[in-house]
């Protein structure tokens, strides 16, 4: 993989990318936000901190495509339990960095709050992002998603929609 010149890099439509995607996990529409994913695509949050691996160490969540999809439909579906109360969301992303980039896929780290409001219950998990994203005609594909919470170590009520 050759190098691009991360200076050169469209910063304001990464930002855009991001945001829309925290849109759509604030809407908890996880059909359209699944379509953000490369069909290798993978979402992971480690359970320590620094987790080098998904597959050496137990994860909070490690899905890959299919079992995104599986997770998505079952969110949605009229007789699952947690669609008996509302999910509610706000996120923030701040720190915005393009740390890698090749001219195939580049490596995007930020900063996020996400409060969910779920069963009369508000929760706040904040942490950081790792995106590799895939540079496509209108816009881009997510190849992985990491979420490192700053507190993956500690107890965790269910965490009942992606971050």
């Amino acid at each position: 993989m050759s190098h691009m010149d991360i200076s050169a890099i469209d910063l304001k439509k990464i930002e855009t990318f991001l945001y829309d995607e925290a849109t759509l996990l604030d809407k908890a529409d996880l059909d359209t936000w699944i379509t953000l994913y490369a069909d290798d695509g993978s979402y992971w949050m480690p359970a320590t901190p620094d987790q080098e691996s998904p597959d050496t160490h137990i994860s909070l969540m490690y899905d890959d495509r299919l079992l995104m999809e599986i997770r998505r439909r079952n969110f949605g579906h009229h007789l699952a339990a947690s669609m008996e109360h509302d999910v509610r969301a706000s996120h923030i992303i701040s720190n915005i960095r393009v740390t890698e980039a090749s001219e195939t896929e580049l490596t995007v780290t930020s900063n996020f709050q996400a409060v969910l409001f779920y069963r009369e219950k508000q929760t706040l998990f904040a942490g950081r992002y790792t995106h590799v994203l895939i540079p496509n005609d209108e816009c881009f594909l997510i190849r992985s998603k990491r979420v490192d919470l700053i507190n993956c170590d500690a107890p965790l009520e269910s965490i009942v929609i992606y971050l």
